[in-house]
Protein backbone atom coordinates (compact mmCIF):
# COMPACT_ATOMS: atom_id res chain seq x y z
CA UNK A 1 0.00 0.00 0.00
CA UNK A 2 1.46 3.38 -1.06
CA UNK A 3 2.54 5.67 2.02
CA UNK A 4 1.04 8.91 0.20
CA UNK A 5 2.46 11.29 2.94
CA UNK A 6 6.08 10.42 2.64
CA UNK A 7 5.05 10.33 -1.69
CA UNK A 8 4.38 13.58 -1.31
CA UNK A 9 7.63 14.78 1.16
CA UNK A 10 9.72 13.77 -2.17
CA UNK A 11 8.15 16.29 -4.04
CA UNK A 12 9.30 19.79 -3.33
CA UNK A 13 6.63 21.63 -5.76
CA UNK A 14 3.25 20.12 -3.54
CA UNK A 15 4.37 22.28 -0.40
CA UNK A 16 3.85 25.22 -2.81
CA UNK A 17 1.00 27.41 -1.64
CA UNK A 18 -1.21 30.57 -2.65
CA UNK A 19 -0.64 34.10 -1.30
CA UNK A 20 -2.83 33.68 1.30
CA UNK A 21 -1.30 30.12 2.27
CA UNK A 22 -3.59 27.84 0.46
CA UNK A 23 -1.90 24.41 -0.50
CA UNK A 24 -1.62 24.23 -4.63
CA UNK A 25 -3.10 21.04 -6.25
CA UNK A 26 -1.61 19.81 -8.92
CA UNK A 27 -4.02 18.01 -11.39
CA UNK A 28 -2.69 19.11 -14.29
CA UNK A 29 -0.13 15.66 -14.47
CA UNK A 30 -0.99 14.67 -17.78
CA UNK A 31 1.01 17.79 -19.39
CA UNK A 32 3.47 17.49 -17.01
CA UNK A 33 4.14 15.49 -13.40
CA UNK A 34 6.06 16.82 -10.81
CA UNK A 35 9.77 15.98 -9.89
CA UNK A 36 10.34 14.58 -7.12
CA UNK A 37 13.66 15.80 -5.00
CA UNK A 38 16.49 13.09 -6.22
CA UNK A 39 15.51 14.03 -9.92
CA UNK A 40 16.50 17.58 -9.36
CA UNK A 41 19.65 16.67 -7.35
CA UNK A 42 20.48 14.32 -10.21
CA UNK A 43 20.40 17.03 -12.98
CA UNK A 44 22.33 19.24 -11.02
CA UNK A 45 24.74 16.76 -9.77
CA UNK A 46 25.77 15.73 -13.32
CA UNK A 47 26.10 19.16 -14.12
CA UNK A 48 28.56 20.10 -11.19
CA UNK A 49 30.64 16.78 -11.81
CA UNK A 50 29.93 15.18 -15.33
CA UNK A 51 29.79 18.27 -17.16
CA UNK A 52 31.03 17.24 -20.69
CA UNK A 53 30.67 15.90 -24.04
CA UNK A 54 30.65 12.29 -24.82
CA UNK A 55 33.30 10.19 -26.05
CA UNK A 56 36.54 11.73 -24.48
CA UNK A 57 39.63 10.11 -22.85
CA UNK A 58 38.76 12.18 -19.32
CA UNK A 59 37.08 11.76 -16.53
CA UNK A 60 33.50 14.02 -17.08
CA UNK A 61 33.24 12.78 -20.68
CA UNK A 62 33.58 9.26 -19.18
CA UNK A 63 31.14 9.66 -17.12
CA UNK A 64 28.73 11.68 -19.61
CA UNK A 65 29.13 7.81 -21.32
CA UNK A 66 28.38 6.78 -18.43
CA UNK A 67 25.17 8.53 -17.53
CA UNK A 68 23.82 7.31 -20.90
CA UNK A 69 23.98 3.88 -20.62
CA UNK A 70 22.66 3.84 -17.22
CA UNK A 71 19.41 5.86 -18.63
CA UNK A 72 19.49 3.27 -21.33
CA UNK A 73 19.24 0.28 -18.90
CA UNK A 74 16.68 2.18 -16.47
CA UNK A 75 14.22 2.93 -19.75
CA UNK A 76 14.89 -0.97 -20.33
CA UNK A 77 13.90 -2.00 -17.07
CA UNK A 78 11.07 0.60 -16.55
CA UNK A 79 9.70 -0.62 -20.37
CA UNK A 80 10.51 -4.23 -20.07
CA UNK A 81 12.65 -4.31 -22.87
CA UNK A 82 15.69 -6.59 -24.04
CA UNK A 83 18.31 -4.58 -23.16
CA UNK A 84 19.92 -0.62 -23.22
CA UNK A 85 20.53 -1.23 -27.17
CA UNK A 86 16.83 -1.10 -27.63
CA UNK A 87 16.15 2.73 -26.67
CA UNK A 88 16.61 5.48 -27.68
CA UNK A 89 16.47 9.26 -26.51
CA UNK A 90 15.22 12.40 -28.17
CA UNK A 91 13.69 15.95 -27.56
CA UNK A 92 10.21 14.52 -26.88
CA UNK A 93 7.76 11.78 -28.31
CA UNK A 94 7.05 14.35 -30.74
CA UNK A 95 10.27 14.55 -32.13
CA UNK A 96 11.02 10.76 -31.78
CA UNK A 97 7.85 9.95 -33.89
CA UNK A 98 8.76 12.23 -36.68
CA UNK A 99 12.03 11.13 -36.80
CA UNK A 100 11.27 7.77 -37.25
CA UNK A 101 8.30 7.95 -39.03
CA UNK A 102 10.76 9.77 -41.90
CA UNK A 103 12.62 6.84 -41.86
CA UNK A 104 10.09 4.21 -42.11
CA UNK A 105 8.53 6.46 -44.83
CA UNK A 106 11.53 5.68 -46.64
CA UNK A 107 9.91 2.27 -47.57
CA UNK A 108 7.02 3.30 -48.27
CA UNK A 109 5.30 3.84 -51.63
CA UNK A 110 1.70 5.10 -52.82
CA UNK A 111 -0.95 2.41 -52.50
CA UNK A 112 0.60 1.69 -49.21
CA UNK A 113 -1.81 2.55 -45.77
CA UNK A 114 -1.12 3.47 -42.34
CA UNK A 115 -3.94 3.44 -39.94
CA UNK A 116 -4.18 6.37 -37.31
CA UNK A 117 -6.96 6.29 -34.40
CA UNK A 118 -9.54 8.86 -33.42
CA UNK A 119 -8.49 8.60 -30.06
CA UNK A 120 -4.84 9.68 -30.28
CA UNK A 121 -2.82 12.70 -29.19
CA UNK A 122 -1.78 14.48 -32.50
CA UNK A 123 1.42 13.63 -32.08
CA UNK A 124 0.89 10.11 -33.03
CA UNK A 125 -0.82 11.17 -36.08
CA UNK A 126 0.68 14.45 -38.08
CA UNK A 127 3.64 12.51 -38.24
CA UNK A 128 1.97 9.83 -40.16
CA UNK A 129 0.17 12.41 -42.07
CA UNK A 130 3.15 13.94 -43.25
CA UNK A 131 3.58 10.65 -44.93
CA UNK A 132 0.73 11.42 -47.61
CA UNK A 133 2.23 14.39 -48.58
CA UNK A 134 5.98 13.14 -48.79
CA UNK A 135 5.11 9.62 -49.91
CA UNK A 136 1.82 9.01 -51.00
CA UNK A 137 0.69 7.16 -48.50
CA UNK A 138 -3.23 6.65 -47.86
CA UNK A 139 -3.82 7.66 -43.41
CA UNK A 140 -6.96 6.07 -42.62
CA UNK A 141 -8.51 6.68 -39.22
CA UNK A 142 -10.26 3.80 -36.93
CA UNK A 143 -13.24 4.90 -35.61
CA UNK A 144 -14.28 5.57 -31.53
CA UNK A 145 -17.33 4.52 -29.68
CA UNK A 146 -18.38 8.13 -28.49
CA UNK A 147 -20.63 7.46 -25.74
CA UNK A 148 -18.18 5.35 -23.90
CA UNK A 149 -14.84 7.20 -25.53
CA UNK A 150 -13.29 3.29 -26.41
CA UNK A 151 -11.55 2.14 -29.94
CA UNK A 152 -13.68 0.50 -32.05
CA UNK A 153 -11.74 -2.87 -32.37
CA UNK A 154 -14.28 -4.08 -35.09
CA UNK A 155 -13.46 -1.08 -36.81
CA UNK A 156 -9.97 -1.75 -36.92
CA UNK A 157 -9.79 -5.35 -38.43
CA UNK A 158 -12.23 -3.98 -41.10
CA UNK A 159 -10.06 -1.36 -42.00
CA UNK A 160 -6.89 -3.46 -42.38
CA UNK A 161 -5.93 -4.83 -45.18
CA UNK A 162 -3.15 -6.21 -47.18
CA UNK A 163 -1.94 -2.86 -48.02
CA UNK A 164 -1.80 -1.79 -44.38
CA UNK A 165 2.02 -1.01 -43.55
CA UNK A 166 1.84 -0.02 -39.72
CA UNK A 167 -0.61 0.95 -37.55
CA UNK A 168 -0.07 3.71 -35.03
CA UNK A 169 -2.24 3.43 -31.62
CA UNK A 170 -2.29 5.34 -28.33
CA UNK A 171 -1.92 3.10 -25.12
CA UNK A 172 -3.80 6.00 -23.41
CA UNK A 173 -5.98 8.00 -24.63
CA UNK A 174 -4.32 11.47 -22.97
CA UNK A 175 -8.19 13.43 -22.96
CA UNK A 176 -9.90 10.42 -21.60
CA UNK A 177 -7.59 8.68 -19.94
CA UNK A 178 -9.20 5.28 -21.79
CA UNK A 179 -6.46 2.51 -21.91
CA UNK A 180 -6.85 0.92 -24.72
CA UNK A 181 -6.51 -2.80 -25.16
CA UNK A 182 -2.98 -2.72 -26.86
CA UNK A 183 -2.32 -6.48 -26.74
CA UNK A 184 -5.08 -7.18 -29.63
CA UNK A 185 -4.38 -4.04 -31.60
CA UNK A 186 -0.42 -4.94 -32.04
CA UNK A 187 -1.58 -8.60 -32.27
CA UNK A 188 -4.03 -7.47 -35.45
CA UNK A 189 -1.47 -5.53 -37.08
CA UNK A 190 0.93 -8.16 -37.09
CA UNK A 191 -2.04 -10.38 -38.23
CA UNK A 192 -1.71 -7.79 -41.41
CA UNK A 193 1.49 -8.14 -41.67
CA UNK A 194 1.59 -4.45 -40.58
CA UNK A 195 4.26 -2.94 -37.91
CA UNK A 196 2.53 -1.78 -34.61
CA UNK A 197 3.47 1.68 -33.00
CA UNK A 198 2.65 2.40 -29.73
CA UNK A 199 2.30 5.91 -28.32
CA UNK A 200 2.53 5.13 -24.54
CA UNK A 201 2.81 8.98 -23.11
CA UNK A 202 -0.22 9.27 -21.45
CA UNK A 203 0.00 5.19 -20.06
CA UNK A 204 3.10 5.60 -18.58
CA UNK A 205 2.95 6.89 -14.93
CA UNK A 206 -0.40 4.95 -14.69
CA UNK A 207 0.37 1.27 -15.31
CA UNK A 208 3.02 -1.27 -16.21
CA UNK A 209 4.34 -1.68 -19.57
CA UNK A 210 6.34 -4.67 -20.91
CA UNK A 211 7.31 -4.26 -24.41
CA UNK A 212 8.50 -8.18 -25.14
CA UNK A 213 4.80 -9.45 -23.80
CA UNK A 214 3.13 -7.08 -26.07
CA UNK A 215 5.26 -7.65 -28.89
CA UNK A 216 5.15 -4.18 -30.04
CA UNK A 217 7.61 -3.26 -32.92
CA UNK A 218 7.85 0.77 -31.16
CA UNK A 219 6.66 2.45 -28.37
CA UNK A 220 7.06 6.38 -27.27
CA UNK A 221 7.07 7.87 -24.22
CA UNK A 222 8.30 10.76 -22.36
CA UNK A 223 9.74 11.02 -18.83
CA UNK A 224 8.22 14.37 -17.55
CA UNK A 225 5.02 12.41 -18.10
CA UNK A 226 6.59 10.04 -15.31
CA UNK A 227 8.12 12.39 -12.71
CA UNK A 228 11.12 12.84 -14.95
CA UNK A 229 12.84 16.12 -17.17
CA UNK A 230 11.88 16.49 -20.56
CA UNK A 231 13.11 13.76 -22.78
CA UNK A 232 11.15 11.55 -25.16
CA UNK A 233 12.26 8.10 -25.12
CA UNK A 234 11.65 5.28 -27.82
CA UNK A 235 11.89 1.33 -27.74
CA UNK A 236 12.30 0.09 -31.11
CA UNK A 237 12.73 -4.12 -31.77
CA UNK A 238 16.75 -4.38 -32.77
CA UNK A 239 15.72 -5.70 -36.30
CA UNK A 240 13.98 -2.26 -37.13
CA UNK A 241 16.59 -0.23 -35.56
CA UNK A 242 19.11 -1.95 -37.72
CA UNK A 243 17.68 -2.16 -40.64
CA UNK A 244 15.65 0.91 -41.25
CA UNK A 245 17.97 3.88 -42.65
CA UNK A 246 18.14 7.02 -40.38
CA UNK A 247 18.72 10.50 -41.10
CA UNK A 248 21.55 11.37 -39.33
CA UNK A 249 25.70 13.51 -40.02
CA UNK A 250 27.94 11.33 -41.57
CA UNK A 251 30.31 11.26 -38.86
CA UNK A 252 27.54 10.09 -35.83
CA UNK A 253 27.87 6.09 -35.42
CA UNK A 254 26.10 3.88 -36.89
CA UNK A 255 25.68 1.26 -34.11
CA UNK A 256 22.33 1.25 -32.22
CA UNK A 257 20.66 2.96 -30.96
CA UNK A 258 23.19 5.59 -31.34
CA UNK A 259 22.32 5.77 -34.89
CA UNK A 260 18.78 7.25 -34.37
CA UNK A 261 20.03 10.19 -31.49
CA UNK A 262 20.32 13.01 -33.74
CA UNK A 263 22.96 15.65 -32.24
CA UNK A 264 24.39 16.18 -28.59
CA UNK A 265 22.57 14.06 -26.20
CA UNK A 266 20.92 16.21 -23.47
CA UNK A 267 23.33 14.70 -20.46
CA UNK A 268 21.76 16.57 -17.59
CA UNK A 269 18.56 14.91 -17.92
CA UNK A 270 19.15 11.80 -18.88
CA UNK A 271 20.62 11.38 -15.34
CA UNK A 272 17.38 12.67 -14.40
CA UNK A 273 15.90 10.13 -16.11
CA UNK A 274 17.66 7.07 -14.37
CA UNK A 275 16.49 9.24 -11.23
CA UNK A 276 12.59 9.34 -12.26
CA UNK A 277 12.71 5.25 -12.71
CA UNK A 278 14.93 4.68 -9.71
CA UNK A 279 11.84 6.90 -8.16
CA UNK A 280 8.93 4.57 -9.37
CA UNK A 281 11.19 1.66 -8.51
CA UNK A 282 11.10 3.30 -4.58
CA UNK A 283 7.39 2.77 -4.23
CA UNK A 284 8.27 -0.83 -4.08
CA UNK A 285 10.41 -0.65 -0.99
CA UNK A 286 11.98 -4.37 0.44
CA UNK A 287 11.24 -6.20 -2.95
CA UNK A 288 14.85 -6.57 -2.99
CA UNK A 289 17.87 -5.40 -5.77
CA UNK A 290 16.15 -6.53 -8.93
CA UNK A 291 14.73 -2.87 -10.31
CA UNK A 292 12.51 -3.92 -12.82
CA UNK A 293 10.75 -6.42 -10.14
CA UNK A 294 10.51 -3.40 -7.94
CA UNK A 295 8.81 -1.62 -10.71
CA UNK A 296 6.42 -4.46 -11.51
CA UNK A 297 5.26 -4.26 -7.71
CA UNK A 298 5.05 -0.40 -7.18
CA UNK A 299 2.75 0.43 -10.64
CA UNK A 300 0.59 -2.53 -8.95
CA UNK A 301 -0.22 -0.16 -6.16
CA UNK A 302 -0.16 2.88 -7.86
CA UNK A 303 -3.07 1.15 -10.38
CA UNK A 304 -4.92 0.09 -6.75
CA UNK A 305 -4.62 3.63 -5.23
CA UNK A 306 -5.66 5.62 -8.62
CA UNK A 307 -8.44 3.90 -8.80
CA UNK A 308 -9.76 5.18 -5.81
CA UNK A 309 -9.58 8.10 -6.84
CA UNK A 310 -10.90 7.18 -10.05
CA UNK A 311 -14.11 6.56 -8.09
CA UNK A 312 -13.80 9.67 -5.97
CA UNK A 313 -13.83 12.02 -8.64
CA UNK A 314 -15.93 10.42 -11.35
CA UNK A 315 -18.61 9.79 -8.78
CA UNK A 316 -18.93 13.04 -7.74
CA UNK A 317 -18.79 14.72 -10.81
CA UNK A 318 -21.41 12.67 -11.76
CA UNK A 319 -23.67 13.92 -9.04
CA UNK A 320 -23.07 17.75 -10.14
CA UNK A 321 -26.35 19.26 -12.25
CA UNK A 322 -25.20 19.67 -15.13
CA UNK A 323 -22.07 17.91 -15.49
CA UNK A 324 -20.98 15.75 -18.62
CA UNK A 325 -18.12 13.28 -18.08
CA UNK A 326 -16.64 11.54 -21.72
CA UNK A 327 -15.15 8.53 -21.66
CA UNK A 328 -15.52 5.30 -19.49
CA UNK A 329 -17.82 6.08 -16.12
CA UNK A 330 -19.05 2.43 -14.44
CA UNK A 331 -16.73 1.81 -11.73
CA UNK A 332 -16.95 -1.67 -12.98
CA UNK A 333 -14.89 -0.50 -15.80
CA UNK A 334 -12.35 1.17 -14.45
CA UNK A 335 -9.22 -1.67 -15.13
CA UNK A 336 -10.16 0.24 -18.77
CA UNK A 337 -9.16 4.01 -17.71
CA UNK A 338 -6.51 6.14 -16.21
CA UNK A 339 -7.85 8.78 -13.59
CA UNK A 340 -7.63 11.57 -16.39
CA UNK A 341 -11.02 12.92 -16.32
CA UNK A 342 -12.49 15.02 -19.37
CA UNK A 343 -15.63 17.01 -18.36
CA UNK A 344 -17.88 20.16 -19.17
CA UNK A 345 -20.23 21.96 -16.70
CA UNK A 346 -23.41 23.32 -18.33
CA UNK A 347 -23.28 27.17 -18.08
CA UNK A 348 -19.76 27.64 -18.09
CA UNK A 349 -16.88 27.34 -20.93
CA UNK A 350 -13.93 24.72 -20.43
CA UNK A 351 -11.79 27.58 -20.01
CA UNK A 352 -13.95 29.86 -17.20
CA UNK A 353 -14.06 26.50 -15.01
CA UNK A 354 -10.30 26.16 -15.15
CA UNK A 355 -9.50 29.93 -13.93
CA UNK A 356 -12.11 29.50 -11.34
CA UNK A 357 -9.98 26.19 -10.66
CA UNK A 358 -7.23 28.17 -10.88
CA UNK A 359 -8.19 30.77 -8.43
CA UNK A 360 -8.56 28.88 -5.92
CA UNK A 361 -4.99 27.11 -6.59
CA UNK A 362 -6.45 23.88 -8.49
CA UNK A 363 -4.71 23.61 -11.63
CA UNK A 364 -6.26 21.66 -14.31
CA UNK A 365 -6.30 22.24 -17.91
CA UNK A 366 -9.21 22.60 -20.42
CA UNK A 367 -8.74 22.70 -24.40
CA UNK A 368 -7.96 20.27 -26.46
CA UNK A 369 -4.53 18.98 -25.24
CA UNK A 370 -3.23 18.40 -28.90
CA UNK A 371 -6.08 15.26 -29.04
CA UNK A 372 -7.97 16.90 -32.00
CA UNK A 373 -9.43 14.33 -33.15
CA UNK A 374 -11.22 13.11 -29.68
CA UNK A 375 -12.84 16.50 -29.12
CA UNK A 376 -14.00 16.72 -32.96
CA UNK A 377 -15.12 13.18 -32.82
CA UNK A 378 -17.63 14.20 -29.30
CA UNK A 379 -18.00 17.38 -31.19
CA UNK A 380 -16.29 19.67 -28.12
CA UNK A 381 -13.60 21.09 -30.34
CA UNK A 382 -15.58 24.54 -31.59
CA UNK A 383 -17.32 24.97 -27.81
CA UNK A 384 -13.71 25.02 -26.35
CA UNK A 385 -12.88 21.58 -25.85
CA UNK A 386 -13.23 19.95 -22.16
CA UNK A 387 -11.50 20.52 -18.54
CA UNK A 388 -8.78 17.81 -17.76
CA UNK A 389 -8.45 16.72 -14.10
CA UNK A 390 -5.50 14.45 -14.36
CA UNK A 391 -4.53 13.14 -10.68
CA UNK A 392 -1.86 10.68 -10.34
CA UNK A 393 -0.78 8.92 -7.09
CA UNK A 394 0.97 12.02 -5.27
CA UNK A 395 -2.53 13.60 -5.03
CA UNK A 396 -5.02 12.93 -2.27
CA UNK A 397 -8.47 12.06 -1.73
CA UNK A 398 -8.62 15.17 -0.34
CA UNK A 399 -7.30 17.39 -3.04
CA UNK A 400 -10.10 15.81 -5.10
CA UNK A 401 -12.79 16.80 -2.37
CA UNK A 402 -11.41 20.43 -2.79
CA UNK A 403 -11.85 20.32 -6.18
CA UNK A 404 -15.47 19.22 -6.23
CA UNK A 405 -16.16 21.87 -3.55
CA UNK A 406 -15.43 24.65 -5.72
CA UNK A 407 -17.42 22.90 -8.76
CA UNK A 408 -19.97 22.65 -6.73
CA UNK A 409 -19.59 26.02 -5.82
CA UNK A 410 -20.25 27.09 -9.30
CA UNK A 411 -22.97 24.58 -9.80
CA UNK A 412 -25.23 27.11 -7.38
CA UNK A 413 -23.66 30.52 -8.80
CA UNK A 414 -24.69 29.23 -12.51
CA UNK A 415 -26.89 32.12 -14.13
CA UNK A 416 -30.62 30.07 -14.38
CA UNK A 417 -31.11 28.50 -17.98
CA UNK A 418 -33.55 30.03 -20.35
Amino acid sequence: MLDVQAIRAQFPSLSMTLQDGRPCVFLDAPAGTQVPRRVAEAVTNYLYTANANSGGAFLTSRRSDAAVLEARRAMADFLGAPGPEAIVFGANMTTLTFAVSRAIGRTLKPGDEILCTGLDHDGNISPWLALEEERGVTVRFVNIVPEHGTLDLDDLERKLSSRTRLVAATYASNALGTINDVASIVSLAHQAGALAWIDAVHYAPHGLIDVQELDCDFLVCSSYKFFGPHIGILYGKASHLQDLRPYKVRPAPDEIPDRWETGTPNFECLAGVQAAVDYVASLAPGRGDNRRERIVAAMAEVRAYERELSQRLIGGLLELDGMNVYGIVEPEQFDHRAPTVACRLEGYTPRQVAERLGDEGIFVWDGNYYALEVMKRLGLEEGGGAVRIGPVHYNTPEEIDRTLEVLREMVLRRPPRR
